[in-house]
């Protein structure tokens, strides 16, 4: 059963710390889109990072691309997505919402007199499955006729099929080789939800790795390791992460075989990440359709083959929200509920908080200066409002691993004491050493 309290709770913390905001709020908010604070923001851009440097900056055989969002209309006939990318949609004739057909909550069968609407639950009120383009469609130049229908791209990896041969020829790359980009994509979901996890429009993580047919099923294999391995070494646990592998039934219709790393959410094992075995199916259908010969040419063997692609799909939205669930953590400490989020400190928005035990004794200014000389290094905060205690239950909600306190000792003798998020205990230190031993503590 799902545990909607957790989400609740998260959801709220979100708001309350500057983590996600609903998007357009004052207006009423728009459904399922959402904006990134101050602090959600800076956790988003750490899950990129270390995607990015752990793909292209840690590798010799990966480039990295940022293709535009707008493409030829052509691309998504290739790719199958106009003709394809559908979902089936009823609608509800009484309370005028709208459901996928295989939604779990719908009783009886859509468009029957049995079918009973999940949300109002009127009986018989449910039309008949019509399918639905999940891409968006909007008009380039300023005429909209049907010759000036582009798409938003539903996913990223076409930008990287139709930029193969450039990125290829460019970097004087050999097969193997993978490409690598970060962007912004779009769905027109019937039913997102379950905050960041689903929207409509969202950030995707994707590599494609290009490699000599019969070799894919061992670079397949390798890729599903080595990604599991990356999602543990952010810190999730790892009995919440597990494979699953897609049925013959689940399979798309371009997959030779396909696992989704999944975590288990308050709402249920869910997909993060996607591995899939494509074939030469992308590679085939562009080359198709443009007429522009995709075959790479292997000097040493002399032969000429279209390759085989092995894909690793992640959504950042999905990795954050990830991280946020498996750091969420309730204790009690003395009597009074203590609410921490447990990042690994590698891709905690904040470091460090900083602050002066109180504001007298030459502690705000020393503290000023410990702050400005350690935010030019790592993200960090200054705090001087309240109790020492409260501000330390800011920074646990935060998921802030380290606080440094300036007080009467740091003044006269030129030390501070640095609080550790997780286990609450302090270790006295030099200032001349306060930044070595945050760097090394954050290291990871």
């Amino acid at each position: 059963m799902a545990d909607t309290t957790l989400m609740d709770k998260l959801v709220s913390l979100a708001k309350r710390r500057g983590f996600v905001f609903q998007s357009s709020e004052i207006y009423g908010g728009l459904g399922s889109v959402w904006d990134y604070g101050p602090l959600g923001v800076e956790l988003k851009k750490n899950v990129k990072d270390r995607w990015w440097h752990a793909m292209v900056h840690a590798r010799d055989d990966i480039e990295g691309l940022d293709a535009a969002i707008l493409m030829h209309p052509k691309v998504w006939e290739a790719s199958g997505h106009v003709a394809g990318f559908t979902d089936p949609l009823v609608d509800c004739k009484h309370c005028k919402n709208r459901f996928r057909a295989d939604d779990p909550r719908i009783k009886g069968t859509p468009g029957q007199p049995d079918a009973q609407c999940p949300v109002c639950g009127s009986r018989g009120t449910l039309t008949e499955p019509r399918l639905f383009n999940l891409m968006f469609k909007t008009f380039m130049g300023p005429v909209e006729d049907q010759a000036a229908v582009v798409y938003l791209r539903p996913e990223t990896a076409q930008g990287i099929y139709v930029n193969y041969l450039n990125v290829l020829n460019s970097s004087r790359q050999r097969i193997p080789f993978g490409i690598a980009q970060i962007g912004k994509a779009f769905r027109n979901e019937i039913t997102p939800g379950n905050f960041i996890f689903r929207t409509r429009e969202f950030e995707q993580m994707e590599m494609q790795f290009f490699v000599k047919p019969g070799s894919d099923v061992e670079w397949f294999e390798r890729w599903r390791a080595w990604r599991m391995e990356w999602h543990q070494a952010l810190g999730l646990a790892p009995a919440k992460l597990r494979f699953h592998q897609h049925g013959p039934s689940e399979l798309a219709h371009y997959a030779k075989d396909a696992f989704d790393i999944e975590y288990e959410f308050p709402f249920g094992w869910q997909e993060i990440e996607g591995v899939h075995n494509r074939t030469d199916f992308d590679l085939g259908r562009h080359q198709q359709y443009s007429g522009k010969k995709l075959e790479y040419f292997d000097q040493a063997a002399n032969e000429r083959y279209l390759p085989y692609i092995v894909e690793t799909s992640a959504g950042a939205d999905r990795v954050t929200l990830t991280l946020m669930v498996d750091a969420y953590r309730e204790e009690q400490v003395e009597g009074e509920t203590r609410v921490v989020l447990g990042f690994h400190p590698a891709i905690a928005p904040i470091k460090a908080g900083v602050f002066p035990l109180v504001k007298k004794d030459g502690m705000p200014e020393l503290a000023s200066e410990v702050y400005h000389a350690l935010k030019r290094r790592v993200p960090v905060f200054y705090d001087d409002s309240g109790a020492i205690g409260r501000r330390y239950r800011r920074m646990d909600e935060a998921g802030t691993p380290f606080c440094v306190t300036i007080d009467g000792d740091s003044v006269s003798g030129g030390t501070v004491t640095v609080r550790h998020r997780d286990s609450m205990s302090q270790d006295r230190v030099a200032l001349d050493h306060l930044e070595g031993y945050l760097r090394d503590h954050l290291a990871g």
